[in-house]
């Protein structure tokens, strides 16, 4: 694959670069491993102290830093600009909390002291997917360096410009030449690069095919893996809910990011006694937003990624109409330059087809009637996938058995699925495995060293 920049909104050639050669990648890696050697003496202060500064950086440019976002992937500007400011955010809570998550972990004990260590491990490789380009970046970066390791991100070979953008942040913030490098590099040299023994771990966010690769060859090395992987989101809305409510928090989640993300609302499972009323507003609210120019004011719903990410998503709505689901809005592309889908709504999803068991990747929504509580799990649990899902309900009984029997990393009763650092973000079944955020976030990549002093 080309590591190029390509205007989704205009299918326009940008920039291209050359991938890095295998002299280029052998100075890259040599520079790690001599600059965590170093680096893993600094202090908890003064690693903070530079990601402090990382995060001014940050927000004083976050408007140039989110157009490069905007032309790399299609977000809309306004969305590019609130994930700059999120990853300072990100920054800022590491560098203040991190310390505290990574102090010696005493253990009661006879006739002696014992306690769990949290040591650095080194390099770790960072393949990051282009939804998100910053915030996926800093989620990982900011704990890591704040426990002393070392990063090597290898981005989706589509951003290209923002991934040359953060290594130049996090150097001018004051990170020693060394400590977090870009690759350029397609995909094909991953493998290679896990099996260095200069690599100690690898954290990976992308999709199910290139999860189980990328976990063979770190299992194949015996390395470290974190796999955040696809998601199909339950979204389940029960009579108690605020409907308006649940609509409008259906709407913003399923669009989030042009529709482009794991954790998207994905499939809305609704209650008999209210399906009808909330599918006709969540379909009205879907038909009335504005799709275009994501460099624009008052663009709701900017292009996909790439004209393959139209013709796979395309497909899929094709397919599953063709088993008998019902169109309501949408479904079909946009004539003209850029790879615009609009936002579409499909009901009666058929067993079998793509809606039932496939993640949708774009800015459609899948919608079922369930006729009562236990209907509603086994729906939300009738997926290979489980990274997260929410469920709306005033009634305490329901939150229970939804916290209790929904198979998923994350369950949010009456707020969208999210990825902040306070909390830990994580999948189950194909959606992966392993946790990144809140205290797992600076701990995942370290040694954790069990000591006795008698």
């Amino acid at each position: 694959m080309a590591i190029a920049t390509v205007n989704p909104a205009t299918g326009e050639q940008v920039r291209s670069f050359d991938p890095l050669t295998e002299g280029e990648i052998e100075e890259k890696l040599a520079k790690a491993a001599a600059a965590f050697r170093a680096y893993r003496k600094t202090s908890y202060a003064d690693r903070a102290a530079l990601l402090h500064r990382a995060a001014d950086i940050l927000d004083d440019e976050a408007g140039e830093l989110a157009r490069l976002a905007t032309l790399e992937m299609g977000k809309t500007l306004g969305s590019a600009v609130a994930e700059v400011r999120k990853s300072a955010l990100g920054c800022r809570w590491f560098a203040d909390h991190g310390e505290r998550m990574l102090a010696d972990q005493p253990w009661p004990v006879e006739n002696g002291t014992a306690y769990t260590r949290y040591e650095p491990i080194g390099p770790v490789l960072a393949v990051m997917p282009w939804n998100f380009p910053y915030w996926q970046v800093f989620r990982f970066a900011a704990p890591a360096l704040m426990a002393g390791d070392v990063g090597l991100l290898k981005h989706a070979s589509n951003v290209p410009q923002v991934a040359l953008a953060i290594e130049d942040v996090l150097r001018r913030a004051g990170f020693a030449d060394g400590v977090f490098q870009t690759l350029l590099v397609p995909s094909s040299e991953i493998d290679g690069i896990i099996g260095d023994e200069r690599v100690r771990a690898v954290t990976l966010t992308g999709s199910e095919p290139a999860g189980r690769a990328v976990g063979a060859a770190a299992g194949r090395h015996i390395k470290t893996s974190v796999l955040e992987l696809g998601g199909s989101d339950a979204f389940i809305v029960m009579p108690s809910a605020d409907l308006e409510d649940a609509v409008a928090n259906a709407v913003e989640s399923r669009l989030l990011n042009n529709g482009q993300s794991c954790i998207n609302a994905k499939r809305f499972i609704v209650h008999a006694d209210v399906f009808d009323e909330f599918l006709g507003r969540f379909a009205d609210r879907m038909a009335a937003l504005k799709l275009g120019d994501p460099m624009a004011d008052g663009t709701d719903l900017g292009p996909l990624s790439s004209p393959d990410a139209v013709e796979t998503l395309h497909q899929q709505v094709t397919d599953t109409i063709a088993a008998g689901a019902k169109l309501h809005t949408g479904g079909k592309p946009l004539d003209g330059p850029g790879n615009y889908y609009p936002a579409t709504v499909l009901s009666d999803i058929p067993d079998g087809s793509p809606g039932h068991h496939e993640e949708f990747f774009g800015p459609v929504a899948l919608v079922w009637r369930a006729d009562s509580v236990d209907d509603a799990i086994r729906i939300a649990n009738d997926s290979p996938f489980g990274l997260g899902g929410s469920a709306w309900t005033t009634d305490a009984e329901e939150q229970r058995r939804f916290v209790t029997e929904v198979e998923t990393g994350m369950l949010y009763v009456n707020k969208h699925t999210a990825s902040t650092p306070e909390v830990p973000f994580g999948g189950a079944k194909n959606s992966g495995y392993g946790r990144e955020l809140a205290d797992f976030g600076p701990r995942t990549f370290t040694n954790a060293k069990t000591v006795w002093i008698a």
